[in-house]
């Protein structure tokens, strides 16, 4: 079990945005360690009420006055500092803490926090490290940024020492966590409205890697050329994996695929074999994730043979390369990748698969990532046969950096090629029905409303 004595003078917490894929996490672990939780959230959603069905209390909206009685206040990032709770709890003298920090501290109360980070594949790689604990009946408390049919949502609380999280770099927020294990996947240039540059963003993952105890573990990426270096920032333990690297210490060889575009693959451990794995779910970039999975299940002792059988009986987790259904004997997917490298990754793996035609449905996510990789964003959907692009989803921000989604738009024109510009989603859904033929892949692609368009097509 966990050791929660840093929390015990708190009987009633209080959680501000419960709802997010982090906070309804920390709710249940919190419950199951015996504290009272309730929460609020401005949005009713699957999560507020599964919450609701454990029986955490759930304010839809704000409610000020409910907040007499309890001893803190969580709050997520996304809560504005003048939301009517947060002000209240400040004139209650009610401490309040942010979800990171408050995080932080659960990972501290863990003998074994593995913190699974990398710019692309976090989710998957932390369902596959949490699908293999499952299989060797750890019984870990898990925290996902994605959807797991297997655990039936994002979040499972077990009652072990194992705390199985997806790190996630944006703002620096996995600094505040104390981590016993570290997977890094990759290190690429992405949320520069934050860091500015890549050099900024390495740092934050150099001071990342120093967190680690000297009795610690760190499985790295030998063939990301911003991570190759990473073990001379630690005294814990190096595992390498990679697909290129003839120094990998975990690599793939004798890679086939099937007509899904599913891979199989020997794993060598140190130049000698370990075993034969299959995935189920596509694509080159997947290798990679599950090399780094088995390397660091190997490193607690896990058998071969679970983490083999757990890696099959992995579908994939929401929105990564996900199949929705079908339209005019289409196959209809969905991903969430929204940078380039992601991608490309799906287009190579969807390459691996039999189909006619591909259609690629494409929502930029934030201006600030459109526009420093306008070019980046205008190569990769060439990948596709066809290229739909609708306007840019904002997030966090506003319009200040004067780009728009017909720029890329503009920009594949001038590469050579025919995109589309339409801006609204039932338009795109009129134009693919009209258009798509038998044996076509359409995906939808990007982090933000793009998924509706899938789930309305193969309606």
């Amino acid at each position: 079990m966990a050791n929660i004595q840093e929390f015990r003078r708190y009987k009633n917490i209080y959680m501000i945005g419960i709802g997010g894929a982090s906070m309804s996490g920390i709710s249940e672990i919190l419950k199951n360690w015996g504290f009272n939780v309730a929460g609020s959230d401005v949005n009713r959603s699957e999560i507020t009420d599964k919450l609701e069905n454990s029986g955490i209390p759930v304010v839809i909206g704000h409610d000020p006055e409910g907040l007499r009685g309890f001893d803190l206040v969580v709050y997520s990032a996304a809560v504005p500092k003048m939301d009517p709770e947060l002000v209240r709890a400040h004139e209650l003298e009610i401490p309040t803490v942010e979800r990171k920090d408050f995080l932080g501290a659960i990972t501290r109360a863990f003998r074994n926090t593995i913190c699974i980070s990398g710019t692309h594949g976090k989710s998957t790689t932390t369902s596959m490290v949490s699908m293999c604990f499952l299989e060797a009946n750890l019984d870990p408390t898990i925290q996902i940024g994605a959807v797991l049919d297997n655990i039936d949502g994002n979040y499972r609380v077990g009652n072990s020492e194992y705390f199985i999280l997806e790190a996630c770099e944006y703002s620096e927020s996995f600094l505040q966590f104390s981590p016993k294990a570290e997977i890094i996947l990759n290190i690429d240039n992405d949320h520069l409205d934050y860091y500015e540059n890549i050099d900024n963003l390495k740092e934050a993952f150099i001071k990342y890697i120093k967190l680690l105890p000297d009795d610690g573990i760190l499985v790295y990426n030998i063939d990301d050329e911003h991570c190759d270096h990473l073990s001379q920032y630690t005294k814990a333990k190096t595992i390498t994996f990679g697909l290129n690297s003839p120094s990998a210490n975990f690599c793939a060889r004798n890679i086939v695929y099937d007509k899904n575009g599913f891979p199989t693959f020997d794993v060598y451990h140190n130049n000698v074999f370990y075993k034969t794995f299959k995935l189920s779910i596509p694509g080159k970039h997947n290798i990679l994730n599950a090399l780094s999975c088995i390397a660091l299940c190997d490193e607690f002792g896990i058998d071969r043979y679970d983490i083999r059988n757990a890696l099959i009986k992995y579908k994939g987790a929401e929105r990564r390369f996900e199949y929705l259904g079908k339209v005019n004997d289409a196959t209809v997917y969905d991903d969430y990748g929204h940078h380039p490298t992601e991608i490309t990754a799906v287009a190579e793996a969807m390459k691996k698969k039999d189909y006619n035609h591909s259609w690629v449905v494409f929502q930029p996510h934030t201006y600030s990532r459109t526009k420093n990789l306008l070019e980046d964003f205008a190569k990769c959907l060439l990948n596709f046969d066809n290229i739909i692009v609708t306007d840019i989803y904002a997030a966090r921000e506003t319009n200040t950096y004067d780009v728009s989604s017909k720029d890329i738009v503009d920009r594949i024109d001038e590469m050579g090629r025919k995109a589309y510009y339409i801006s609204d989603f039932d338009d795109i859904v009129e134009f693919l029905k009209r258009n798509v033929k038998p044996n076509d892949i359409v995906i939808t692609q990007g982090a933000g409303t793009v998924t509706q368009i899938g789930h309305k097509l193969v309606e």
